[in-house]
């Protein structure tokens, strides 16, 4: 399946607010989009800055993992392929090595669940995968592992990557996730934080099984 005008573009302005957004600076990062039930999916070339693109220059991948057009894909590629096979429920996903997320990731550790939030991700922590060179199906494989249950996850001495339903649900996870991120480096700083514990999690997981949803936006 080719994509739509509205989908290089979207996915474009997606790998442009990343850089806004301080996820990324240069060629740094990757995004991506589901283009069908095929597994075919569009995402940012590599080597390329956001803000020399044009929407022609994404590039769109088989389910075979074949890139179509003259462009080379981002050398991620397989990271995203793997998600879009394992995880339908992905469609999009965005990649980043912002300042906060890479700091942590570094620590090789997961995020416990020292704020609620940690819930939005899936489950009462951030996982951290174990380092494998960029690119590669090793990094693939950890990562996936990192992300059972999960949207979101640190990759060792690398970065971040999430997924949500669309590119706008992906960019405003990445962003969200950063601000978590950089929420647990600044309470380091102070110490070990106080811990929510299993129950209460647990809890703060239920509800986000329906918070936001259109039939219950009078909760709060």
């Amino acid at each position: 399946m080719d994509a739509s005008a509205a989908q290089r573009e979207a996915l474009l302005a997606t790998a442009r607010a990343m850089g806004a957004a301080r996820l990324n600076v240069g060629t740094a990062g990757n995004a991506s989009l589901r283009l069908g039930s095929d597994g075919s999916y569009l995402i940012t070339p590599t080597g390329l800055p956001a803000e020399a693109c044009s929407p022609a220059d994404m590039v769109t991948m088989s389910p075979d993992g074949i890139p179509q057009g003259t462009r080379a894909p981002s050398s991620e590629w397989r990271l995203h392929h793997d998600i879009y096979a394992r995880r339908p429920e992905a469609g999009a996903i965005v990649h980043a090595h912002p300042p906060f997320a890479t700091a942590l990731a570094c620590r090789r550790a997961e995020i416990p669940p020292f704020h609620y939030m940690i819930a939005r991700f899936g489950g009462s922590t951030v996982r951290c995968a174990g380092y494998a060179t960029f690119g590669t199906q090793a990094l693939s494989d950890l990562a996936l592992a990192a992300l059972e249950e999960r949207c979101a996850c640190l990759l060792a001495n690398h970065g971040m990557v999430v997924f949500g339903r669309d590119t706008a649900h992906a960019l405003a996870l990445a962003i969200e996730f950063e601000m978590l991120c950089e929420q647990y480096w600044r309470t380091l700083q102070l110490g070990e934080p106080a811990l929510l514990s299993d129950a209460e999690m647990a809890e703060v997981v239920a509800r986000f099984s329906w918070y936001g949803q259109p039939q219950d936006q009078d909760r709060s």
